[in-house]
C-alpha cells in the first residue's frame, strides 16, 4: 500500500506499518509487544537461536551520533537471523553532495525490508515514512519523539513493578529538548500513571505537550525540586542536559550540571523505586548509584534489544512464538 499522503492515525486504531510516535500503537498493542519482548529475552541473551527474521535486511540510517540505539537495532536483527546495512559516517554519504532525505530513503526502500532512522530534524521520521513502502522505525527525530526508546522504557518499568498503571513517575532534567521524555510521558499518561516534571525553568516540558497530557486526564506536577520528590515516586527517570540542542552555549552553561543524583540522596526512597536513564549520562547520576538496588539504566539499555526485536517482528508480520510454541 502506498503510504504517501496518509492521514494521521488516531488512538485505538489498528497498528500502522511504521512506528513514528507512540500514537501509532494502542495500549493493547503496547502490552502485546512487551509480552513478545519477554518471550525474546533468551534470544537476546544468546541462550536460544530463533531465526524469525532470516533473510530480512535492516537499514540503520543514523544521521546523528548513536551508540545504544544503533547497536541494539543491529543486535536485535542479527539475533533473529537477519542482517543489517549501516549508513555509516554521514560525511562519507551522498548527503554531503546535497542528496535529499527523500531521495536517500527512496533508495533504501529498494534495498532493504525495514529501516531505523535517526535524524536531527524533528518530523524527519514521518517524512521518511511517507517516502517509503518499507516499515520505518523512528530512532529519534531532533527534539521530537523516540518511540522505540519508550517501548524499552515501559518494558523496564513493567519488569520492576509488574505493571504500568497507577505509578508515580518523576521525569528529570532536560524536558524541553529531551525526546525520550516527550514520548514516555504520553505513554505513561495512557496507563494512568502520575507524572512529576522536574526541571529548571528554561527546560520545562513544552506547553503543547503539557496541554495534550492534561486533555488526556493526566495527573501532572511541575517543580524544580528533585530531592524533595524522591521519597514519593516509583521511578526516577534522569536525563542529560542536551548541549547539542541549545541554540546558545551561554544558556546551556546556566543549567549544565543542575541535577546530580547520588547514593545518599536515595536513602529515603521506596525500596522498589528504580532509577532510569536513556544514556549517555554525563554528571547527572553519580557512579555510586550504580551499585544500589535502585539502578536500572544498564538493564534498561539491554532491554532495547528485546523491545526492538519484538517491534521488528510485528512490523514485518512475523509472529513471536509464546510459551512452549
Amino acid at each position: 500500500m502506498n503510504k504517501v499522503g496518509r492521514r494521521t492515525r488516531g488512538y485505538g486504531e489498528p497498528m500502522e506499518s511504521d512506528l513514528i510516535t507512540m500514537a501509532d500503537l494502542t495500549n493493547e498493542e503496547i502490552l502485546s509487544l512487551l509480552d513478545d519482548a519477554e518471550e525474546l529475552l533468551p534470544v537476546a541473551h544468546g541462550e536460544r537461536y530463533l531465526p524469525l527474521l532470516q533473510g530480512k535486511l535492516l537499514a540503520n540510517m543514523f544521521f546523528e551520533p548513536s551508540t545504544r540505539t544503533r547497536m541494539s537495532f543491529e543486535t536485535a536483527m542479527k539475533r533473529l537471523g537477519g542482517d543489517v546495512v549501516n549508513l555509516g559516517d554521514v560525511k562519507s554519504s551522498s548527503a554531503v553532495k546535497g542528496e535529499t532525505l527523500y531521495d536517500t530513503m527512496r533508495m533504501v526502500d529498494g534495498y532493504c525490508d525495514i529501516a531505523a532512522l535517526r535524524h536531527p530534524r524533528q518530523g524527519a521520521a514521518q517524512y521518511a515514512a511517507d517516502a517509503c513502502e518499507i516499515p520505518i522505525m523512528n530512532g529519534g527525530d531532533g527534539a521530537g519523539q523516540h518511540p522505540t526508546q519508550t517501548l524499552l522504557d515501559l518494558f523496564t518499568i513493567r519488569q520492576a513493578h509488574g505493571r504500568l498503571d497507577g505509578l508515580n513517575v518523576a521525569l528529570v532534567g532536560d524536558l524541553r529538548y529531551g525526546r525520550t521524555v516527550h514520548s514516555l510521558s504520553h505513554a505513561l499518561a495512557r496507563f494512568n500513571s502520575s507524572l512529576v516534571f522536574i526541571s529548571p525553568e528554561q527546560l520545562r516540558m513544552p506547553s503543547e505537550i503539557v496541554s495534550d497530557l492534561t486533555a488526556m486526564g493526566a495527573k501532572i506536577e511541575e517543580t524544580s525540586d528533585l530531592y524533595g520528590s524522591i521519597t514519593d515516586v516509583d521511578v526516577i527517570y534522569m536525563t542529560r542536559i542536551q548541549k547539542e540542542r541549545f541554540p546558545d552555549e551561554d544558556e546551556y552553561s546556566k543549567v549544565a550540571g543542575i541535577y546530580k543524583l547520588t547514593a545518599p540522596d536515595l536513602s529515603g526512597a521506596k525500596s522498589e523505586m528504580i532509577v532510569m536513564h536513556p544514556l549517555p549520562r554525563v554528571s547527572e547520576i553519580s557512579p555510586d548509584v550504580d551499585s544500589t538496588r535502585h539502578a536500572r539504566y544498564f538493564e534498561q539499555a539491554f532491554n532495547g534489544v528485546v523491545a526492538r526485536m519484538a517491534l521488528m517482528c510485528r512490523l514485518l508480520g512475523v509472529d513471536v512464538p509464546r510459551g512452549d510454541a
